[in-house]
């Protein structure tokens, strides 16, 4: 169910309005990038494409959508509004401002990091918050403090992710099983590939024909780390 109405009445502030300007769009525009494109902030926020869009070209959102959108971008309603405290607030107050109890806020971090031989997000800085109910988790049989989420970068999984794509991680399954695409740390950097065991070793494949599948000898799988398993995606606009 989209969450936007035309019936339903704006946001408005005693202190401020909320801006219709420039300024509004670049903070929406600033939350469509974190999540990796306009399709895929429309689609954590349970609003359409369209509408989102119409938001970027000057149109005002509802109510309802405004809070959506925000709690889909993990920032607060105040600051998404009129640009005013701060952007970013903890999943704790998301709930109790919004009365967002049923969902849950995983972070997104920034794809690009290399983790070195610390914990694989050591060296990484959360971009934003995407929300999921939390009976959509439970649905899946996943668990909120389990999951974050990546952006794709590079083209090595293309048609299947695109550089921008959105990926959540489910961090509780790093045994390699049937034809899934994992998250995995190898010479420190990350990468989202499938991984095939054979007897030589674990075969890495991409699935863009250009790239050749790699193969991570038996005598040097420790190196090779396994972050997670990919359960989720939003593709780009």
């Amino acid at each position: 169910m989209k969450v936007e109405s035309s019936d339903s009445p704006t946001l408005s502030s005693s202190k401020k309005e909320l801006e219709r300007d420039e300024a509004f769009i670049e903070r929406l525009r600033s939350l469509a990038e974190a999540h990796g494109s306009v399709n895929a902030l429309a689609k954590a926020a349970g609003v359409s494409q369209s509408g989102l869009q119409r938001y970027l070209n000057g149109g005002e959102p509802s109510r309802k959508a405004l809070i959506a959108i925000a709690v889909a971008g993990g920032v607060s309603l105040e600051w998404l509004a009129t640009g005013s405290g701060e952007s970013a607030i903890t999943e704790g107050h998301q709930a109790e401002v919004l009365g967002m109890e049923d969902y849950a806020f995983v972070p997104l971090y920034d794809a690009q990091c290399s983790a070195g031989a610390g914990a694989w997000n050591e060296n990484c800085r959360v971009l934003t918050h995407i929300s999921f109910t939390r009976y959509s988790l439970r649905k899946q049989g996943l668990t909120p403090d389990h999951l974050s989420a990546i952006r794709i970068d590079g083209d090595s999984m293309e048609p299947v992710l695109h550089s921008g794509d959105t990926v959540l991680i489910d961090h509780t399954r790093t045994t390699i099983e049937g034809e899934g695409i994992y998250i995995l740390r190898l010479d420190g950097h990350l990468y989202a590939k499938r991984l095939q065991r054979n007897f030589d070793g674990v075969a890495i494949i991409s699935a863009n024909s250009a790239y050749d599948k790699v193969t991570v000898p038996r005598d040097r799988l420790a190196e090779l780390e396994i972050i997670g398993r990919a359960v989720w995606s939003a593709g780009w606009l």
